[in-house]
């Protein structure tokens, strides 16, 4: 079922010479940009009751009216398949995300996915593009996502990540033991040669991920991250980067390391984490509403759990080793 918008509002003289698409994009913020030029240009916004143009110029007390629908996202099934709700109101949803659970639907994965579980939780987040969903998780990747719930508060939110006022940290497990925390800044696309993989390239976006040490292990370090921007892959493309691959990364983690004379029990549990050691803890934002500043932290799965007291062990075992 489509919802119509309607809209109406006097251009103040504060915004004479400016174009309709910017006039339009200051008075009507809780819309995304790129939605506004559509409607534009498919007609649904008159300037004095008449069709106007993109880049037309207005020099106040013009009438602007918006007059649109908005089309439910494409048809994609309600599934009951059960959420971690974190925290919910009328604008957002915080889910705590398990591993193996995709996303968003594409090739090969039409179902299961968080987006068929939103539809069937609230099903007017189809009104929503994308059913709300501001930024992902890769599918092995666990944690904290936020959910719109309405187009403004979509809108408010994705601003949130592009002005970096939205605050998102990570704790993972690395192969290797650093000596420091620190920055990577490097740009990340498309691998050149292997279009599975994100990489660092020259002339890709700008990508910035902050990382500290927590505890060091024999062969591994348990880390904390924070993400000044939201490439896909970026943690375990820039940690991979700076040789230190995130354990159990199928994609990015390289040559397999076992800990020299690692107890049998220790190996199983290398072996058998299978998903790369990374997980969403903590999540900040600015509630698109009230304005308040919001945050939740959430305890690290099970599995996550499990590795490290396997590190942990490891090192126990050998309590001569120095770093």
């Amino acid at each position: 079922m489509s919802e119509k918008i309607e809209l109406e509002v006097i251009v103040p003289g504060a915004l004479t010479g400016k174009r309709l698409d910017q006039i339009v994009a200051q008075l009507f913020s809780e819309f995304s940009r790129s939605r506004l030029q559509s409607w534009i240009k498919e007609g649904s916004v008159t300037v004095d009751g008449k069709q106007a143009k993109t880049r037309e110029k207005l020099y106040g007390g013009e009438r602007i009216v918006i007059n649109a629908t908005v089309e439910p996202m494409e048809e994609h099934l309600a599934e009951d398949i059960p959420l971690d709700i974190i925290y919910e109101d009328d604008d957002i949803l915080v889910v705590n995300k398990p591993a193996g659970l995709v996303v968003h639907p594409a090739v090969g994965n039409r179902t299961g996915t968080l987006l068929n579980a939103l539809l069937h939780h609230f099903p007017d987040i189809a009104m929503v593009p994308r059913a709300g969903i501001v930024h992902r998780l890769d599918m092995d990747t666990t944690g904290l996502m936020v959910v719109a719930k309405t187009i403004q508060a979509q809108t408010e939110l994705v601003g949130q990540l592009q002005d970096r006022s939205m605050g998102r940290e990570y704790e993972a497990v690395a192969q290797g033991v650093m000596t420091g925390g620190g920055c990577v800044e490097e740009p990340i696309a498309r691998h050149p040669k292997n279009r599975l993989k994100m990489g660092v390239v020259k002339g890709g976006k700008e990508a910035v991920t902050h990382y500290r040490l927590l505890e060091k292990f024999r062969n591994h370090t348990h880390i904390r991250l924070k993400l000044e921007t939201g490439r896909t892959h970026q943690i375990r493309v820039h940690m991979a980067h700076i040789n230190y691959p995130l354990a159990g990364d199928q994609l990015y983690g390289g040559r397999f390391r076992m800990p020299k004379g690692a107890t049998e029990e220790v190996q199983e549990t290398l072996l058998g984490f299978k998903r790369q050691a990374l997980h969403a803890k903590k999540l900040e934002l600015w509630h698109p509403t009230s304005r308040e500043l919001m945050s939740w932290e959430i305890d690290l799965p099970e599995d996550f759990q499990c590795l490290l007291a396997a590190l942990e062990r490891d090192v126990k075992d050998f309590d001569d080793y120095e770093y």
